[in-house]
């Protein structure tokens, strides 16, 4: 390998940090933003539900996990079911390595102790306020990174 070669590898792994940081200040807003506009759902069970019932008003599902949970077999099996149904219907992915951060962004009460926050749902904006900035600039994100083969990407919402 080439000095060039590393030096290009080394840039591209920088690119990358810096757009996954870009995309967990973006990820944020939108959460805070959809909270705001009653626009998110929060919970494993729930989010089912929602997808079930009406999948076409979905826009983005993250999912949380963390070294803590890497064993739980029956979390794992619903993330993969999750995982199947958005696929199949077209909705964006992002994993999110910190779930306590998640819940602390998505709670009611601003503390981590939300209860279940391993997946939270995003669901369309009203046709007046269709342009949501924030989720076009996912959207790209998402299609970016499946582009390079990577279904599920994470991103790291900013510290607080």
């Amino acid at each position: 390998m080439t000095f060039e070669e590393i030096c290009q590898d080394n840039s591209t792994e920088t690119s990358d940090r810096v757009r996954m940081r870009s995309a967990g200040r973006v990820l944020e807003e939108v959460l805070v933003s959809s909270k705001q506009q009653d626009r998110l759902t929060v919970g494993v069970y729930e989010s089912a539900k929602v997808m079930n019932i009406d999948p076409d008003s979905v826009v983005l599902c993250v999912l949380a996990s963390g070294e803590q949970y890497e064993w739980d077999v029956a979390l794992q099996i619903h993330f993969t079911l999750i995982q199947s149904f958005c696929f199949d219907n077209n909705i964006n992915i992002v994993h999110v390595n910190d779930i306590e951060r998640l819940a602390h962004t998505v709670s009611d009460t601003g503390t981590s102790d939300n209860g279940d926050t391993h997946c939270v749902l995003v669901t369309r904006p009203s046709e007046a306020a269709w342009k949501d900035t924030g989720l076009e600039k996912l959207t790209v994100f998402c299609e970016e990174r499946r582009s390079v083969y990577e279904w599920v990407p994470t991103v790291t919402l900013p510290e607080r």
